[in-house]
């Protein structure tokens, strides 16, 4: 059975695992990403913690592969401008796992990666047209056509969460106003809630929290619910409208309150995607859990080598 070493390197922390052919993790270890201060720290705290792994699970892996936050080459394998990782840009993880480890390593973007995941081991799998779309800090997603893994000009990722919804609202880190994500991302959420005069400051809110507060019958939380559902079911409806695909698979942190949002999502995606066969695309959660990054991440090396190598031992 194939093995291969994953890395997932996100806002919050960097997890390495080690993933079976049927995408089952077999060990993981995580380290919080704000200790990484250089890119050299951060090479040599992973290929620890890969070490680590393999040891600790007593496999051997035929490659490594590598999902990744903020603007990633896929094929010279570079990191561009990460911002809560400055010092990495330029840098080539690919090439110094690889030299590290003497394996073929391959990278993608965090999303395109679960996408892929969701597409050959997850609920997605056996779907032509997949889209996967993943609600937390940002939003982000991938696309999976006909098998494939869409790619724009040059390789790009298509940035999902920057599609304009309302020109007159907040400000977007992109540089526009009134994005996806700064309208419907869980700080988004959050800023909303907190900027209406009902609300009462104490704590600082988190759209975890507000989703608490709705179960709990709290009105301005539940006011915050149906804004949020509003805005991202039109986000969904433009990209259906756009692609009509067989599934969109719902993923991220917001939605693991998913009974808050699914009814109200549905009933404004029948109102504007009139024109499409909507009765027949599949809305629907993310089946990999709270492993799908690591997942995803040795996903893209299946999907990059369809032949088989040779083996490294621990």
């Amino acid at each position: 059975m194939t093995m291969i070493g994953a890395v997932d390197i996100g806002g919050t922390k960097i997890a390495v695992g080690i993933v079976d052919e049927n995408g089952r993790v077999l060990s993981k270890i995580e380290s919080p990403s704000k200790i990484v201060e250089t890119y050299s720290d951060g090479l040599n705290i992973i290929a620890t913690m890969l070490r680590n792994t393999l040891q600790e699970a007593g496999v051997s892996i035929a490659g490594i592969g590598i999902g990744s936050t903020g603007p990633v080459d896929p094929f010279s394998g570079r990191f561009g401008d990460v911002d809560f990782l400055p010092q990495w840009s330029g840098e080539c993880l690919v090439d110094d796992l690889s030299r590290e480890f003497s394996l073929p390593v391959v990278i993608e973007n965090d999303a395109d990666a679960a996408a892929l995941a969701e597409s050959g081991w997850g609920v997605g799998r056996n779907k032509s047209r997949l889209v996967y779309v993943t609600v937390g800090t940002g939003i982000g997603g991938g696309f999976i056509f006909d098998g494939q893994l869409y790619r724009g000009v040059n390789g790009a990722h298509p940035e999902i969460g920057h599609q304009v919804l309302d020109a007159s609202g907040p400000l977007c880190s992109c540089g526009f106003h009134g994005c996806w994500e700064a309208l419907a991302a869980g700080p988004a959420m959050a800023a909303w809630m907190e900027s209406q005069p009902e609300y009462s400051a104490g704590e600082p809110l988190t759209a975890k929290r507000i989703c608490e507060l709705a179960d709990a019958g709290d009105l301005l939380a539940l006011r915050s619910v149906e804004r949020e559902s509003f805005y991202l079911a039109m986000g969904l409806a433009n990209i259906i409208n756009l692609f009509t695909p067989d599934a969109i698979v719902l993923s991220g942190s917001i939605m693991k309150s998913s009974h808050l949002f699914l009814e109200r999502i549905r009933e404004v995606m029948r109102r504007g995607c009139r024109f499409v066969p909507l009765e027949d695309i599949e809305l629907t959660l993310a089946s990999l859990g709270d492993d799908a990054n690591l997942i995803g991440a040795a996903r893209t090396w299946h999907y990059r080598f369809a032949h088989d190598t040779g083996p490294v031992s621990p």
